[in-house]
């Protein structure tokens, strides 16, 4: 994650920086689970926010980058669901006590200490079983993976990550480093991803 200018100017830069469909572990991850209040937090232009918008779900999408989420409300708009977009900082960003069933962090790839107090902001806005889903490089895509940032700084490995979690005062039911595959000019290439799955007891 770098500053907000940085990433106004790269949203600047083209029609759209990501793909529009869902990350594939986060439909793993939250397809089968009933539709309640959800959290995107760093939602960039609002791919699994809409997703999970439309199927059912009540989304407040955060991020930093006033032009994604002008993107966001205006695809949401166009597929005819409702994701309450606002411009906030995710590192600061604190919802209401227990107002959550699911809380999303897609690819906020952040150092360590960042994403501690990250899960102290918003853990108790979750309400008593309600979930953390993170999606994240891992750190050792940068030894055998693909792509993806290769900033030591914000990659962690996903026993970091999950142990952040449960010092969060959460329940880990997951912490796996899994293999994303991505299509490049030279054939078929493999990231490694980590994909953490936590509960509010």
């Amino acid at each position: 994650m770098t500053d907000s200018t940085t990433w106004a100017e790269r949203y600047a830069a083209t029609a759209m920086v990501w793909d529009t469909t869902p990350n594939q572990f986060v439909v793993e991850a939250c397809r089968k689970l009933p539709p309640g209040r959800a959290l995107d937090l760093g939602a960039g232009e609002g791919r699994n926010a809409i997703w999970l918008a439309g199927r059912g779900w009540t989304v407040t999408a955060v991020d930093f980058a006033s032009i994604a989420v002008g993107r966001i409300s205006s695809r949401a708009a166009l597929q005819n669901v409702t994701v309450n977009a606002i411009v906030e900082n995710a590192l600061t960003y604190r919802p209401k006590p227990a107002s959550l069933e699911l809380i999303l962090l897609s690819y906020l790839q952040l150092p360590l200490d960042q994403l501690r107090k990250l899960f102290a902001n918003v853990t108790p806005g979750l309400v008593p079983g309600g979930r953390v889903v993170l999606v994240a490089h891992d750190l050792s895509n940068l030894t055998t993976g693909y792509g993806g940032p290769q900033n030591v700084e914000v990659l962690a490995s996903a026993s970091e990550v999950s142990g952040l979690a449960k010092s969060a005062g959460l329940i880990v039911q997951r912490a796996e480093v899994v293999r994303r595959e991505v299509t490049t000019d030279t054939g078929i290439r493999y990231a490694a991803d980590q994909v953490i799955e936590a509960v509010h007891p």
